[in-house]
């Protein structure tokens, strides 16, 4: 089995903290290690090191390193512009089939999940892996534990050999439409992983985004003749910016929903780090020392000592530049912040 981690992201909605020179998955945010080096670790359970690979952006190959000391240069797969993960994967898999027989199995699932229960996850991988070994293209629903509207979902049908079919992929719901899903039993978190077999995932490109495939194509032409180091940005950066889920997987047939049931959460924003996070008998998780009066449902992190008088359901976060003030039900909003420093020239230095 190969294991491909998608590590390109920024992470805005983990800002301050997460920054375009220091993105989220970079971040010692659930544990004393970084959220890359513990999805590296976990894979290391079932997949040879050698077998293990990273695609990046240029800028952030230097991280990767620092946090995955032990990778080999030729496992970090270089994306040369953000273009979103149907182009990210294209280019990964073209990556892939130089090197493996288009019969390997190709594991495929971001940089910044936590996953609780490790022996569940990788108990997951063996029907997965059967099934992807059947022509199948795999993704792993989540048993949801509350009706999420942060969460894409996907709607199991009936029963197959290692799991069900997928009868239909749901964006994020409304909380009338999530408590639905959640009532009727057959709805799961979509995990953004996924399994396929190499020659299977590039066939489906070669179908369903040929423009993809065509610049893969080029791009592996330009590879052979010039090597591995060879600028491709050009040829890259025509690529349709979709993600993956829209541009693959909504559109094949022969699509299997493995349900899981250990403990992920892909960690998105503040909202969900609380809600994953241990807390106090108030209810606040505060990393940092701290006096509380009448304060409860809060998320604060700082160096600093801080102290609480009457507020709920506050996000707080304070970096040696940027002091963040949210409620905690908006944080995912955080991103508009971002963007809107994005064009502004005298606060792009706090992006």
């Amino acid at each position: 089995m190969i294991g491909l981690i998608m590590a390109g992201g920024s992470g805005k909605r983990f800002w301050p903290l997460s920054r375009q020179q220091f993105p989220k998955q970079f971040l010692k945010i659930t544990s004393d290690i970084s959220m890359i080096e513990m999805t590296f670790n976990r894979l290391l359970a079932r997949i040879e090191k050698k077998d293990i690979f990273v695609v990046t952006s240029e800028n952030q190959v230097h991280l990767i390193k620092e946090n995955i000391p032990e990778i080999s240069d030729e496992n970090i797969i270089i994306e040369p512009v953000g273009m979103n993960t149907a182009p990210a994967v294209a280019l990964s898999m073209k990556y892939l089939a130089e090197r493996y027989k288009g019969t390997e199995v190709v594991f495929v699932g971001g940089a910044d999940y936590e996953i609780r229960d490790m022996t569940g996850f990788i108990d997951s991988l063996e029907p997965a892996e059967k099934a992807s070994l059947q022509g199948n293209f795999v993704t792993f629903g989540v048993k949801p534990e509350y009706p999420a509207t942060g969460y894409g979902y996907v709607e199991a049908g009936n029963k197959a050999d290692f799991g069900f079919k997928v009868k239909n992929f749901k964006e994020k719901p409304d909380e009338a439409t999530a408590a639905a899903f959640l009532k009727a039993g057959n709805y799961y978190w979509n995990s953004g992983m996924f399994m396929w077999k190499l020659d299977t995932i590039l066939d489906a490109y070669s179908k369903y985004l040929p423009k993809v495939y065509s610049l893969i194509e080029d791009i592996g032409d330009v590879w052979k003749k010039k090597g591995y180091g060879a600028d491709i940005a050009e040829l890259y950066s025509k690529m349709p910016k979709i993600p993956v889920d829209i541009g693959i997987m909504e559109q094949v047939e022969n699509r299997i929903v493995i349900p899981v049931d250990y403990g992920w959460s892909d960690v998105g924003g503040w909202k969900s780090l609380y809600e994953i996070s241990e807390k106090d008998s108030f209810g606040n998780v505060l990393k940092c020392d701290s006096f509380n009066i009448d304060s409860s449902c809060n998320y604060v992190n700082s160096s600093k000592y801080v102290a609480l008088l009457g507020v709920k359901n506050l996000v707080v976060v304070d970096t040696d530049d940027v002091l963040l003030i949210a409620d905690i039900d908006k944080s995912e909003n955080v991103k508009d912040i971002v963007s809107a420093f994005e064009k502004d020239a005298q606060k792009q230095r706090f992006v």
